[in-house]
This record gives C-alpha cells, sequence and structure tokens, in this order.
C-alpha cells in the first residue's frame, strides 16, 4: 500500500432536508479531506498536485468495481471495543498514553476510519479515543425510543466518558464533529479540559458567506458529476443497488472525477479514493438529513462568551467549504480562543499541513493550564441564562421560531398555529419560505400555501438563486394542481422545464428526491398527487 499518496476529503452542511442529492455530496465531502502523507515535508508537497494547478482529468465511464483496500483499523495497533450506551452499542477504539483525547468525526454520516492513520501520531501524548457515533460505521445503527438527535449524539459521547472512567478530557471535533463538540461543551463544561475545533461547523445561525466549493472545478468536472448521477440510476434501476452501495460508487466515482476540490487542497490517490468510498461514509438511512434537522435547531450564537475552557480554532486557508468570512465569524463566538490558520491546506488540515498540525496539537495539550472548578461554576451559571434569553428570543423572532422546529407533521402543526402573513416581511431565506410553505401544505391550506411560495420566488430571484426560484415554482404547480388549477400549474412547470437545471432536490419527510427541470417536465404530463409527511418530529 502507498501510504504516502493517501489523502482525505470533507464534506459540510448544507442546511435542510429539502436538499437534494447536490447537498448529499457536499456532506460526502464534509466527510473527506485532502491528500495525505506520512512524512509531510515541504519538499514532497511541491510534488503533489494541488487545487491550485488546475489539472483536471475526466474518466467518461462509470467506475462499478471499487478496488479493494484495506481498513486502516486492520493495520493499526488499537484497543478495540464495543460500549453499551444503555439501548445501543457504539465501535470504540484507544491508543497512546497520557491526556485523553475524544476525535468527533464529521458528517452527519461520516465514521471515525477518516482519522486514520495521522492521529497515531499523537500516541506518545495523548490517550487518543476514536469512535463511531450511533447509526454510523461500526457502530449500532439503532434510533433509540425518540430517533437520532445532537441531544442523542453528545448523550452517548458521555457515556463514553464514563465507561472510559475519564473525568475531563480533550475534545477535538473535526467539521460536523466540530458543532457537536462545541454543544457537548456547553452542556458538560466540567468534563472538558480542552476544545479544538478543526474545520469546524460554527452552529450558529448567522451568514459565513457563499460557499466556495465550486472555485476550482472545471465545467467539464461538473457536466461529468452530472452525467454520473444519471449513470448511477440507470444502474440502481437494474442491479437494485443498496443505499451503501449506491453510495460508495458514487463517492469514488465524483472524486476520481475532480470532486476533491470542493474541500481538500491536495488531490488524493485512487487508492486513498476507495478508502473513503468504502470505509468512511457509512450510516443508516437519512440518517444525515435527521441529524442535519436537529443540528438545524441549535443556535449557539453568543454561548461560549465568557468560557473558561480552553480553545483552539484550526482553519485552513483553501476551506471553501463556507465563505471567507466564517473563520472570523466563529473566532468571534469564542473570544477567548486561540486561533491557528493554515496556508496549504483545505477541510481538513491534519492529513494535509501533517508536521505542523501535529506540533500544533502536542502544544496545546502538553501546556493545558487546570480550569478552577469556581470558573466552571460561573460559566454554567452563565449558560443557563444564556439558554432563557434564546428560548425568549424563540418565542418573539419567527424566523428563529422556524429554525427551532423539525420538519414532521408536530412542528408543521405548531408552525401553523403560530402563522401570520407578518412572518414573511422579516424572511431573508429561501428555506424560510419554503419550511413555511410545507407547513401549511401538511395542514391542506393550499391557497396560502401557494402565496407563501411565491413569495419564495421572489426572495430566490432577489438573491440571484436560480435552483431555489425552480423549487418555489415547482411547488406553486403542486398547490394549484391541488387545487384543481391544471393550467396555471403547467404553466409553474413550463417555466423550470425551460430553465434546464439538472440540479436535485430532496424532501425526505415526503419521500421525494427529483432533478429539477426533467421533474418539471414529467409533471408537464401528469398532475401531481398529494404525499404525506412522513416524519413525526
Amino acid at each position: 500500500m502507498n501510504v504516502k499518496k493517501w489523502f482525505k476529503q470533507t464534506m459540510p452542511p448544507l442546511g435542510s432536508p429539502c436538499h437534494g442529492v447536490v447537498a448529499l455530496i457536499v456532506i460526502l465531502l464534509f466527510l473527506t479531506a485532502g491528500a495525505c502523507q506520512r512524512k509531510d515535508t515541504e519538499t514532497s508537497d511541491k510534488k503533489r498536485e494541488s487545487i491550485l494547478d488546475q489539472v483536471v482529468v475526466i474518466v467518461p465511464e462509470l467506475i462499478t468495481e471499487i478496488p479493494g483496500v484495506t481498513r486502516w483499523c486492520d493495520q493499526l495497533d488499537l484497543v478495540k471495543q464495543r460500549i453499551n450506551v444503555g439501548d445501543a452499542e457504539l465501535y470504540v477504539e484507544e491508543e497512546g498514553k497520557g491526556t485523553p483525547l475524544i476525535l468527533i468525526n464529521g458528517g452527519p454520516g461520516g465514521t471515525h476510519h477518516g482519522f486514520h492513520p495521522w492521529f497515531s501520531r499523537a500516541k506518545d501524548y495523548a490517550r487518543v479515543i476514536y469512535y463511531d457515533q450511533r447509526g454510523c460505521g461500526l457502530s449500532d445503527f439503532k434510533p433509540g425510543e425518540n430517533g437520532y438527535s445532537v441531544d442523542q449524539a453528545i448523550s452517548d459521547l458521555d457515556a463514553i466518558r464514563k465507561a472510559k472512567n475519564i473525568d475531563k478530557w480533550v475534545v477535538l471535533g473535526y467539521s460536523f464533529g466540530g458543532f457537536l463538540a462545541q454543544y457537548y461543551t456547553s452542556n458538560y463544561p466540567q468534563h472538558v479540559a480542552g476544545l479544538i475545533l478543526l474545520g469546524a461547523s460554527p452552529g450558529m445561525w448567522t451568514d459565513t458567506g457563499r460557499s466556495r466549493q465550486n472555485q476550482f472545478l472545471s465545467d467539464r468536472e461538473r457536466a461529468r458529476m452530472d452525467e454520473i448521477y444519471k449513470q448511477l440510476r440507470e444502474l440502481d434501476k437494474k442491479k437494485n443497488l443498496s443505499h451503501r452501495e449506491y453510495i460508495q460508487l458514487l463517492v469514488y466515482n465524483n472524486h476520481i472525477n475532480g470532486d476533491w476540490k470542493r474541500q481538500g487542497f491536495y488531490k488524493p490517490s485512487r487508492e486513498r479514493i476507495a478508502q473513503i468510498a468504502l470505509y468512511e461514509w457509512d450510516h443508516d438511512n437519512n440518517f444525515n438529513s435527521i441529524l442535519y434537522d436537529s443540528m438545524s435547531r441549535v443556535d449557539l450564537t453568543g454561548a461560549f462568551a465568557v468560557n473558561p475552557v480552553p480553545t483552539l480554532i484550526l482553519e485552513g486557508k483553501w476551506d471553501l467549504t463556507w465563505g471567507k468570512e466564517k473563520p472570523g465569524i466563529l473566532g468571534k463566538n469564542h473570544p477567548n480562543a486561540k486561533m491557528v490558520i493554515f496556508e496549504n491546506a483545505g477541510h481538513g488540515i491534519y492529513d494535509e499541513a501533517t508536521e505542523k498540525f501535529f506540533t500544533v496539537l502536542k502544544d496545546f495539550i502538553q501546556h493545558l493550564p487546570r480550569v478552577p472548578d469556581a470558573d466552571i461554576a460561573a460559566y454554567k451559571a452563565f449558560l443557563n441564562d444564556w439558554n432563557k434569553k434564546r428560548r425568549k428570543k424563540e418565542k418573539e423572532s419567527p424566523d428563529y421560531f422556524l429554525k427551532s422546529i423539525g420538519w414532521g407533521q408536530l412542528s408543521s402543526k405548531k408552525l401553523v398555529e403560530r402563522y401570520s402573513r407578518s412572518w414573511l416581511e422579516k424572511f431573508k431565506s429561501p428555506i424560510d419560505f419554503l419550511r413555511t410553505g410545507f407547513g401549511l401544505y401538511d395542514l391542506e391550506n393550499y391557497q396560502e400555501a401557494l402565496f407563501v411560495f411565491e413569495r419564495m420566488q421572489a426572495c430566490a430571484e432577489a438573491r440571484k438563486d436560480v435552483d431555489d426560484k425552480a423549487v418555489s415554482l415547482i411547488w406553486q404547480g403542486h398547490m394549484l394542481d391541488l387545487m384543481g388549477k391544471r393550467d396555471q400549474a403547467i404553466s409553474r412547470y413550463r417555466q423550470v422545464k425551460e430553465m434546464n437545471i439538472t440540479n436535485s432536490r430532496m424532501h425526505a419527510q415526503y419521500g421525494m428526491e427529483y432533478p429539477l427541470s426533467p421533474y418539471a417536465a414529467e409533471r408537464l404530463k401528469t398532475p401531481f398527487t398529494r404525499k404525506e409527511n412522513s416524519s413525526l418530529d
């Protein structure tokens, strides 16, 4: 195995269950990060292809057999166990001695495998603990009585702490795991000796700027990935692929056709891409949509204003997941944190700027100050007050209220009970209009839902967001079909068909996934029939 070419690529959250296959790919990239080498020197870096080289390689045929590669877990000297957290067992690995360091991977839906083999470098000064979240990787796929959620995720994490007989540990969260690390700290600050945010999801309801993930992708690469979707759909019809098989082939084919450029800085080897596809994106059906829905209800703005826990923020200069404003926004929410920017790194950092990363990590862990119990007690009191203010804001602000609820039937009922047209004047995002329109649709108020979707169209046009405009027109057509106004519905569908958009949207609660313009063309032939919301929240 050519270890010097190993690479890891990751992908960020795009929002809600309303995002489609394109959002899924972004999520896939959230889980995987740039090229890796166990010996990462300036000389070797210069030989590695990066996004700055702008090399385009197209593989025209669909690869249906992913090369067999071995799990890192089977090659490293690790202590492996399964820990019972009450109603499920989680897969946990450990190596090294010293300060306990728990690693939280990205996603939602990623696995711990992405941290291998790099974090073995820390075993001389840290007790490195890896694990797969419930519903992912080698852990049980058991939602439990209340279903998957971020609250469940941090409760499971603390159950691991207890099982390991650890009082305080350093919590490192990568990407989506960065959100979980922050959320865990805001709930269990007394057990956090240090907080490390690595390319972390901000966890705030704020605009971090437009994602730059397409900045280095060529038109040819984007066109090839559109074709891959079509080829995979045809293959699925013939072979009835499992969810796991479909995702593995999607990840592998997209990556070899340039998709690594969305968040990575260095190009991965084929061997590394195979390992990413086979082992680093593995989760229960709809897990990512459910967890993103749950995460979207939490706003951590202001939660760390007086946080006494030593905090380290690590950002790659070429992390294109968010806009350029993101590091500053995250840093402002952690005023007592130290931030380090890595020049030749994307979303992953540890696998692209390995030497510098582990130098910074070692220094942080070995020089952690002890936080007085009185400071932790004061911070917990602050958090209690902060939560009260957050709940008050939720009651007073319609857009805040929308973000705090889910996309299921019960949330739709709550929404419609509070709904007023005055809300629409305060909305700034098409997602707010979409969620409101869905709520009215769920309660069969089609006329008012039509009005909301028309306002969504105006919002999307003002933002020059073509995809959201198409979605708003499609759902206007749906409402008109349900009201028996077929001619008007056809006019909406025809507009979307003529836009020639192949990007897809997925509404998991309705079991819908559709490419925008092709779907509109289908609706020109047959009217929309009502689909029930299958999510109960």
